[in-house]
């Protein structure tokens, strides 16, 4: 009798963890500050001008504009499908996206953005994964959109798609430059 009780809930388990929608992971931090940190530039990235790319604060993201903040790494797949659609939120819309490279080496980083460019107004690393734990990262990747206040506003949990970037970020973008609370339940 154990072994078969335990086999149906282990089937329901299973089942659960096959039928979910990572992007309906609830956030705790949507309608709140953006957690305060310090993310250091990649070493060695240049930008266009052959300066060397920042880094970037918390405090950036509260300067009176909405951005967005898109945490990614050169390791994950999804994050590699995701990319054009920041490169197209990039010129659709006139928000500054700020890039967090999560647990990856700089020249692993460098090559990502030298093969699928840089949409990033400052890239930032969080190389042990600390500030993610503080953002409530689940993994990568997963974009944040910002009020101008440094409210975090909308929360999308894995890549970009053309559907997601229509019918859910360009919307919290629209709707975090009219509105000052929280524009979505975390979804």
């Amino acid at each position: 009798m154990p072994v078969l009780f335990f086999a149906v809930v282990a089937g329901f388990f299973a089942m659960a963890l096959r039928s979910g929608d990572p992007s309906l992971l609830p956030s705790t931090l949507v309608g709140k500050e953006v957690p305060k940190g310090v993310f250091p530039p990649i070493e060695g990235l240049e930008a266009t001008n052959g300066k060397p790319e920042a880094g970037f604060t918390s405090a950036d993201l509260a300067k009176g504009k909405v951005s967005v903040v898109n945490y990614w790494a050169s390791w994950c797949v999804p994050c590699i499908e995701e990319h054009p659609f920041l490169e197209k939120l990039k010129t659709m819309t006139d928000v500054d996206i700020y890039g967090i490279n999560y647990k990856d080496g700089a020249a692993a980083a460098r090559r990502f953005i030298g093969r699928f460019g840089n949409p990033y107004t400052a890239v930032g690393t969080d190389a042990q994964g600390r500030a993610a734990i503080d953002w409530g990262v689940y993994g990568t990747p997963e974009t944040f959109v910002v009020n101008g206040k440094g409210q975090i506003v909308y929360k999308h949990v894995g890549p970009i798609s053309e559907d997601s970037l229509k019918k859910k970020l360009l919307p919290a973008i629209e709707k975090a430059r009219t509105v000052a609370g929280p524009t979505a339940s975390g979804s």
